[in-house]
């Protein structure tokens, strides 16, 4: 037997917060999105129907109803508080957006990361390394042999050569390079 979605009370000013909201241009479209969420559910549409309509999971329609419930008081608090639009929106805001996922810790530290780069810098031959260049799959190995890293992917050495970005240096580092040679 399926649980009793929470009921959501909005108030009028509520209700056109987050109107304005989801016209807004500039609202992230997971804002708007959580934002129709609500107020289909203030109108009592089940979950089922309003993820339908919204063309999502009805767990995602569920997770936000529910976010939205346990923080009613607080709005309604704020309200009767004298709380401004911009105020109210902060708080609908804070309630819609995701929690803070602190990801996964990194695999290597800032010093390993910094030998790996240096020794890319340094010229193969001088390492007894018979390339011209190195590779990322000779980076890694020789990192491995140096002990720099017990273990590292070619492709993960390959991120650090190429520092994460593909673009070119800035100018400010071009013209300091210029200056030292």
């Amino acid at each position: 037997m399926p649980r009793k979605a929470p009921q959501i009370v909005l108030s009028q000013r509520m209700r056109e917060v987050l109107e304005a909201k989801i016209r807004a241009h500039k609202t992230p479209q997971r804002l708007a999105e959580r934002s129709r969420i609500i107020l289909g559910a203030s109108k009592g549409q089940p979950n089922q129907e309003a993820a339908a309509e919204l063309g999502v999971d009805p767990q995602r329609v569920s997770r936000w109803r529910r976010r939205w419930f346990e923080d009613q008081e607080r709005f309604e608090q704020a309200e009767s508080k004298g709380a401004t639009d911009r105020e109210l929106e902060a708080l609908a805001i804070g309630t819609l957006s995701d929690l803070y996922r602190c990801g996964v810790t990194p695999k290597f530290s800032a010093e390993q990361m910094v030998q790996i780069v240096a020794l890319a810098c340094e010229d193969p031959n001088d390492n007894g390394v018979p390339v011209s260049h190195w590779t990322p799959k000779e980076v890694a190995a020789e990192a491995i042999r140096r002990g720099i890293v017990e273990s590292i992917s070619v492709r993960h050495a390959d991120r650090f050569l190429k520092g994460g970005r593909s673009a070119a240096p800035q100018k400010s580092v071009l013209v300091d390079l210029q200056g030292q040679a």
